[in-house]
């Protein structure tokens, strides 16, 4: 009795804040003449926390149009805007900088979301070891961490040498998918002799 008493009270008090929120949103409006994207625009440098601000507004926004905003293809961001000001009643003959803010907000927004989108498809794509591309890469992770030991053959003890936990190192991408291939071998790759020295420091019994 007392977990629902407990849930009844989160949920009337969500529904509260909600609708005070709202409610204050709206005086706002009518005291200041101006949107919430408008004020945090005007009121809030360029960068990371104005584009945060401005996700959340438009994801919090109880229009559907605005809600999906954030989710258009990088083509579609102009008209987006377009739409934004048109939603809101915003003259953009009056306010031409804030459609640039916007469109510089939504461009950071629908990239950095694209950007996990990418990731997360690598994460789930497995290693594939008749795949010529997979197998070329994980070659190029051994040339830069061993470059004066010859792999004497694909599956091989070797593989130890550098952390992998048998003798094929497919079996080791499993939870991060060619996401963890692609990091290493970046890392190996861009950063050589630090990685050559965290997998020496790695094989060292102090650290074991």
């Amino acid at each position: 009795a007392s977990s629902f008493a407990r849930m009844f009270v989160q949920v009337c008090l969500y529904f509260y804040c909600k609708c005070l929120w709202r409610c204050l949103k709206f005086v706002v409006r009518k005291l200041t003449g101006q949107c919430e994207l408008q004020r945090i625009c005007y009121n809030t440098k360029p960068g990371a926390a104005r584009t945060m601000k401005i996700e959340a507004s438009l994801k919090g926004s109880k229009s559907k149009r605005l809600q999906t905003s954030v989710n258009v293809h990088p083509d579609a961001i102009e008209k987006t805007i377009d739409d934004i000001m048109e939603l809101k009643r915003i003259n953009p003959d009056i306010n031409p900088q804030l459609g640039v803010s916007l469109q510089a907000c939504l461009l950071q927004i629908v990239g950095y979301r694209n950007l996990i989108a990418e990731v997360e498809k690598l994460r789930r794509e497995p290693y594939d070891s008749e795949n010529p591309q997979h197998e070329e890469m994980l070659l190029k992770l051994w040339k830069c961490l061993k470059p004066n030991s010859p792999l004497k053959a694909r599956i091989s003890k070797q593989w130890c040498e550098i952390g992998f936990q048998g003798d094929d190192p497919k079996t080791d991408f499993r939870g991060m998918g060619l996401l963890g291939l692609y990091n290493l071998v970046y890392f190996a790759e861009w950063d050589t002799e630090i990685a050559q020295q965290v997998l020496t420091d790695s094989l060292h019994p102090k650290y074991r």
